[in-house]
C-alpha cells in the first residue's frame, strides 16, 4: 500500500509540472522552482508574509509557467508552526495546489547535495522542492466549518487547562509555605479546598473555632453545599500544630485571594468553553456513533474530533493509527532481532488522548476488558499491560472508524465474537 501511494505521488509530477518548494518563516519566506528532473528553473528568492509578497510570489509562478511552458503547479512547504496557514489559504483561493513535506525529511536530506550540515532558508527551499519531486509529501486537508471551530476551540481549551494547572501549582506552593498541613487533608484543589482557602487561609484563622462553625462558614461560598465534616475536624486538629510561616501574612493573604480569583475565573471559563465545544461536536454525525461506545465521554469525543476531524475522511483505519504514531518499528540486523516499539511519529495529543481513554474503557466496557485480559493472559506470546493498552488504542481507532463510516452504533456482541475467534485461533 505504501509503494502504491508513493507511485501515485510521483505520478503527480510530469514534464508539464512546475515544482516549487517554499521554506516558511514568520516574516519572510523563500521559494525555489525546479522541473520534473530536478533542474533549477528559479533560484531561491524571498517574498514577505504580506499581500504584496503573496502577489509577487503568484506573479512569479505565472511568469515561470509561461517561460517554461508548464501547465500545472505544485507548491510544497513544511508546516512551520502556524505561519504556513495564510499562504495556504491564499494559494487555495487562487487555485494552486499545495502539499506538505515532513520537517524531519528536510533535516535528513539537506546534506545529500553538498555533504555539509549547512542550514539556511535558500537551501531548505531547494530541498523541499526536491522532496516534492520525489513524491515524499502528504496531501493536507483544509478544515472548515464545525471542524475548524473545534480545532481552534480545542487549542484554546488546552491552553486554559495549562494555565489552570499552573495556578494549581502556585496554590500548592502557597499552602506549602503558610499551611503545609493543608495537603494532608485535601489531596487536590477542589471546591471545598478553595472555600477553605478563601475563608480561612491561615491556621490562625481556624484556631479556636469548632468544626461545625467552619462547615457553616464554608457553605456560604458558591458551589459548596456539603463540606466534609470529618475533613474539617482533621483540619482543625492539624491547624493547632501547624508549622506554617507567620511572617509576611498581610501580603500572603492578598496573594492567596488573587490566586483564588484567577483560579475560579479560569475554572468557569473552562467549563463554559467545554460546554460550547460539546455542543459543536454534537453537530457532527460522528459524535453520535463515537458516544455509543461505553466508556467514551463527551470530553473524549470532542478532543478526538478536534484532532482528526470526521473519521469518514480517512479511507483506512491504518491512516489514523499512523497519525497517532502507534505504528510499530523494529531495529534488527542479521541474527539480532530488536524489540518492537511504537514509532511515536504522529500527533502526541492524539496518542495521549487514546491512552487516557483506554483506562476507563478497560474498567467500564466489558468487551474491551475481556480483550485486555485475553492479550495479557493468553498462553502464546502474552503481552505486558502497557503493550496490551497500545493494541487496544489501535483497536479503538479501528472500531470508531468502522462505526462512523458505516453509521452504526457500537455492539459489544460483535466485538466479543472477534475475541472468541482469537481464542480459537490460539
Amino acid at each position: 500500500m505504501n509503494n502504491r501511494n508513493t507511485n501515485e505521488k510521483i505520478n503527480q509530477v510530469t514534464e508539464k509540472t512546475l515544482v516549487i518548494g517554499v521554506d516558511i518563516a514568520k516574516h519572510k519566506h523563500y521559494a525555489c522552482a525546479i522541473d520534473e528532473r530536478g533542474r533549477i528553473l528559479q533560484k531561491a528568492f524571498p517574498f514577505t508574509q504580506t499581500m504584496d509578497g503573496f502577489e509577487k510570489f503568484y506573479n512569479t509562478i505565472l511568469d515561470l509557467q509561461k517561460k517554461h511552458e508548464k501547465t500545472e503547479v505544485l507548491v510544497g512547504f513544511e508546516p512551520t508552526g502556524h505561519y504556513w496557514m495564510n499562504l495556504a489559504s491564499y494559494l487555495t483561493d487562487h487555485g494552486i495546489r499545495f502539499i506538505m513535506v515532513n520537517p524531519m525529511h528536510v533535516n535528513r536530506t539537506k546534506e545529500l547535495d553538498d555533504n555539509l550540515q549547512t542550514k539556511n532558508d535558500q537551501k531548505d527551499a531547494k530541498v523541499i522542492a526536491q522532496l516534492v519531486r520525489d513524491g515524499r509529501f502528504s496531501f493536507p486537508r483544509i478544515i472548515e466549518g464545525v471542524e475548524a471551530e473545534l480545532r481552534n476551540g480545542a487549542s484554546l481549551r488546552s491552553k486554559v487547562q495549562e494555565d489552570l494547572s499552573a495556578l494549581q501549582n502556585r496554590l500548592i506552593r502557597w499552602t506549602d509555605r503558610f499551611f503545609p498541613e493543608f495537603g494532608h487533608v485535601f489531596k487536590r484543589i477542589g471546591k471545598t479546598a478553595c472555600a477553605v482557602l478563601e475563608k480561612t487561609p491561615f491556621p490562625m484563622d481556624i484556631q479556636g473555632k469548632i468544626p461545625e462553625e467552619l462547615v457553616f462558614l464554608y457553605r456560604q461560598v458558591e458551589g459548596v453545599k456539603f463540606p466534609s465534616l470529618p475533613k474539617i475536624r482533621q483540619l482543625v486538629a492539624l491547624a493547632d500544630q501547624s508549622v506554617g510561616l507567620t511572617e509576611g501574612v498581610r501580603m500572603a493573604r492578598f496573594e492567596i485571594a488573587t490566586l483564588l480569583t484567577q483560579y475560579n475565573l479560569l475554572t468557569r471559563q473552562l467549563e463554559n468553553l467545554t460546554n460550547e465545544l460539546i455542543e459543536l461536536a454534537s453537530q457532527m454525525t460522528d459524535y453520535e456513533f463515537i458516544m455509543s461506545v461505553p466508556g467514551v465521554g463527551p470530553s473524549t469525543a470532542l478532543e478526538l474530533l478536534s484532532e482528526v476531524g470526521s473519521l469518514t475522511h480517512y479511507d483506512h483505519p491504518r491512516q489514523l493509527i499512523k497519525l497517532a504514531g502507534l505504528t510499530l518499528r523494529e531495529n534488527s540486523s542479521g541474527q539480532q532481532k530488536g524489540e518492537k516499539k511504537i514509532s511515536k511519529r504522529g500527533r502526541k495529543k492524539l496518542r495521549s488522548l487514546l491512552f487516557r481513554v483506554t483506562l476507563p474503557l478497560i474498567q467500564h466496557n466489558p468487551a474491551f476488558k475481556a480483550l485486555f485480559d485475553y492479550y495479557t493472559s493468553r498462553p502464546l506470546n502474552p503481552l505486558k499491560k502497557k503493550e496490551a493498552m497500545v493494541v487496544l488504542c489501535g483497536k479503538l481507532l479501528k472500531i470508531l472508524h468502522a462505526l462512523c463510516n458505516k453509521q452504526i452504533h457500537f455492539n459489544s456482541q460483535h466485538m466479543m465474537k472477534d475475541l472468541h475467534c482469537l481464542g480459537e485461533a490460539a
